[in-house]
């Protein structure tokens, strides 16, 4: 089959001709329809700590069209077309069995989806519903993501909420706010390449994030924020949005960051601020944001930007290092 290969860390992933994988007990293969690229496979091809190998298949926002059951499939039959959640636990243990599997002791995230053809194990997949394409299917895990930092937050219908970032996770952010009751969702970017798209995700609002950005937040929630969800994932972010949020307020981090960071401690506890971690999801929200693809005024299929072959793909990979009006842009292997 075709893939798209990691190569060295600096360099373009490479297309080639590898072996098809072949289904163990308790796996499926899928047919891979779509899969997005995602800003940590960016990381993961610029930075040594990942210990990503030359050969291998990233991609891990992908859905597929199931040709073949090894044993046992859960329910799952030849021919369902299923999204993949890239968290693979034991299957056994309490988080596991809790539908948690990004807190098991022997959790890996698998990639795979720059490619024909994938093997997966069947409790990773969840049926896409009738009316819901394998070509929206691979939103599933970042729509996810961004519930679970939702979830974690705490929000409630009628608060204020500041998204810093509006990548594809910041956006996902917003839409959930939104969908959820938030009375005001705006998003902060260095940029305003995102802010059609963000409101067509249900934003309120959009400012440009520079040295005016606090006064700007201010006047776009007549005070400060409830809730401020960091996005971007640098060093120096975190206590930006310290600076940002209302005191007793949250500051809820989804951003990768994997260089040392710092903050202004005493401005953190002089405001009473919660800062809460986020990171995976679990599947109960992996199913919620699958229900979602079949949505309404803000469909999440908005996130969507530009689709693209296996040949041309290494090209857009790249090209997403830099910041422009794509958004998501998903993988067809099969096309010409």
């Amino acid at each position: 089959m075709k893939a798209a290969l990691f190569d060295t860390i600096g360099k373009p992933l490479v297309i080639g001709d590898v072996e098809d994988p072949k289904p163990q007990r308790g796996q499926i293969l899928l047919k891979v329809c779509r899969c997005g690229i995602c800003g940590s496979d960016l990381h993961m091809t610029a930075e040594e700590v990942f210990g990503v190998r030359k050969g291998d298949v990233l991609g891990h926002e992908f859905s597929g069209e199931i040709l073949e059951i090894g044993g046992d499939g859960g329910g799952l039959k030849v021919g369902d077309q299923v999204s993949v959640a890239p968290i693979r636990g034991c299957g056994s243990c309490a988080s596991c069995l809790r539908g948690e599997p990004a807190w098991c002791e022997k959790m890996t995230l698998i990639g795979g989806g720059y490619a024909q053809y994938a093997a997966v194990e069947a409790h990773q997949c969840r049926r896409l519903p009738w009316g819901i394409s394998a070509a929206d299917g691979a939103l599933a895990e970042p729509l996810a993501v961004g519930l679970h930092g939702l979830t974690q937050s705490g929000m409630k219908p009628g608060d204020t909420v500041l998204v810093v970032g509006a990548g594809a996770i910041g956006l996902a952010v917003a839409f959930w706010a939104r969908r959820q009751g938030a009375r005001k969702v705006v998003l902060a970017d260095l940029t305003d390449l995102q802010a059609e798209r963000a409101m067509n995700l249900g934003a309120t609002g959009f400012v440009i994030s520079d040295e005016e950005v606090a006064s700007k937040v201010a006047t776009a929630f007549d005070g400060a924020p409830d809730i401020v969800f960091e996005c971007v994932g640098r060093p120096g972010m975190i206590d930006h949005c310290i600076s940002l949020v209302r005191p007793r307020g949250k500051v809820v981090v989804l951003g990768l960051c994997t260089a040392p960071d710092h903050m202004d401690s005493f401005r953190a506890i002089s405001k009473e601020v919660t800062i809460i971690m986020s990171v995976f999801f679990n599947m109960h929200e992996f199913a919620n944001s699958i229900d979602a693809l079949d949505s309404g005024r803000f469909a999440p299929q908005n996130l969507i930007s530009d689709r693209v072959g296996l040949k041309d793909m290494p090209e857009a990979f790249e090209a997403l290092r830099k910041r422009t009006t794509q958004c998501k842009v998903l993988v067809d292997p099969f096309a010409e």
